[in-house]
């Protein structure tokens, strides 16, 4: 809600191992105060304009912050828990009335942005495009209900731990609708109302707030066809420095997305995206053309275990390696991973980026392959051709034939130094984000 000196309180939603990323591009980007978070959700405070706010690309959806309640305990007989609900939700109706009025100013401030410098037509066509590509809806009764105090609404709520054992989502969203309607005179609209109100609610925590925009955040209309979510090929993105005039590489770039969230951020880079599926690649030229990106992509179909650039000739590799939970992928990466990252190595210059996205597994394995690896670049280089105790442990293959044994032994990674790591979700399953530097030029 608003407060004295202008600035307003927001929280965003964020996947799992995201919260980090949000935390620091609100501070950066908005100079956000009274910076928080608990799972799942960052609060922040700021006077940032609302297209600024759109602009955040680790965010999932942006909401106007009603209030952060105490967890409440839920008495088992129904009347008695509507009535806590009552009392210790919705509260006194003079802060939902502010949350309004914030609320329908900041809806305000997005239709005359929108409004500034178009012709009539356009004007009626309502929408809002962002900095992240969305096309914002700006209904035109906004300014009609708003000055009645007295929105249509509908309750949308999430509950976990003790409180969901004892009342599911839905009958708690239908509890809370009435005491709303019946404390502020707001009429409930399951259909097409005028605004939502989130429910958050878990045994450590209640957060209730208001939707600012339509669509998600994390939604890019450039992108014609989806790959690996946006917030997190945007998270790859950030972690390293792409300079003026850079070289970034995808030797596995499926559709596009990490490639097209760089573009986004850095617009005097050169970006190639190389795949080994045709079906992909014309996926990815697809969405390509619809970021306006043409002329600064290059798509190459190839074989990432033979990538077709000279030694040294690439700033950063930004690489999702699939691991077969949204994509399928013919070759079998556990065996193949070492082969794939001495060419991602191999084509690296000195002082350039890795980084990658891996299954638990392929986290895993990563490690072993590095696990021997010494500070000094020499005796790295001469411990190429001698056996280490946990090679077997460290790779995986279908062959023990031992000249396969020796070529894997000798494609072992030896000049890439670990920076940090940030476990993601995926949804279904949680992956690792993997951050090296190259630390000097071998010769494979």
């Amino acid at each position: 809600m608003g407060e004295a000196d202008g600035s307003v309180r927001y929280y965003c939603t964020a996947g799992g191992g995201m919260e980090t990323f949000l935390l620091d591009e609100v501070k950066r980007k908005l100079e956000a105060t009274e910076v928080e978070h608990i799972p799942g959700r960052v609060f922040f405070c700021c006077r940032a304009a609302l297209q600024e706010l759109m602009r955040l690309k680790s965010a999932e959806r942006l909401f106007l912050l009603l209030r952060k309640a105490p967890p409440t305990s839920l008495p088992k007989n129904p009347a008695k828990a509507a009535s806590m609900i009552q009392q210790s939700i919705v509260g006194n109706p003079d802060v939902w009335r502010q949350a309004l009025s914030t609320w329908a100013a900041l809806r305000t401030e997005l239709n005359s942005s929108r409004g500034r410098g178009q012709k009539r037509k356009r004007e009626e066509e309502e929408e809002e495009d962002d900095g992240n590509g969305r096309k914002e809806s700006v209904e035109s009764e906004d300014a009609c209900y708003l000055g009645q105090n007295r929105p249509t609404f509908r309750v949308s709520c999430r509950c976990s731990g003790a409180i969901a054992r004892c009342c599911n989502s839905q009958n708690l969203s239908r509890i809370i609708g009435v005491a709303i309607s019946r404390q502020l005179g707001w009429k409930a609209d399951l259909r097409q109302p005028n605004l939502e109100v989130n429910v958050y609610m878990s045994d450590d925590h209640c957060v209730l707030g208001i939707p600012l925009l339509r669509h998600p955040l994390a939604s890019r209309s450039y992108m014609k066809h989806t790959g690996l979510r946006s917030t997190i090929a945007w998270a790859m993105t950030s972690v390293c420095p792409i300079e003026e005039a850079s070289v970034i590489l995808d030797p596995m770039c499926g559709v596009g997305t990490i490639l097209l969230e760089a573009a986004q951020e850095c617009p005097n880079a050169v970006f190639i995206g190389m795949d080994s599926e045709e079906a992909q690649l014309q996926k990815a030229a697809e969405n390509v053309e619809a970021a306006g990106q043409v002329n600064r992509m290059m798509l190459v179909q190839t074989s990432c275990m033979d990538i077709p650039l000279p030694t040294g000739s690439v700033d950063t590799v930004l690489c999702d390696v699939p691991f077969g939970r949204k994509f399928s992928c013919r070759t079998d990466m556990t065996s193949a991973l070492p082969r794939i990252l001495a060419e991602m190595e191999r084509v690296l210059r000195e002082g350039g980026y890795l980084v990658l996205l891996l299954s638990l597994q392929l986290s895993g394995q990563i490690k072993k392959l590095l696990k021997s690896n010494t500070p000094n670049p020499e005796s790295r280089a001469a411990g190429r051709d001698t056996k280490s105790p946990d090679h077997t442990d460290g790779v995986s293959t279908h062959s023990s034939e031992p000249d396969e044994d020796r070529e894997t032994e000798r494609l072992k990674l030896s000049s890439l130094l670990l920076q940090n790591t940030h476990r993601v979700s995926l949804g279904s399953t949680d992956a690792i984000i993997h951050i090296y530097t190259k630390t000097h030029t071998l010769t494979h």
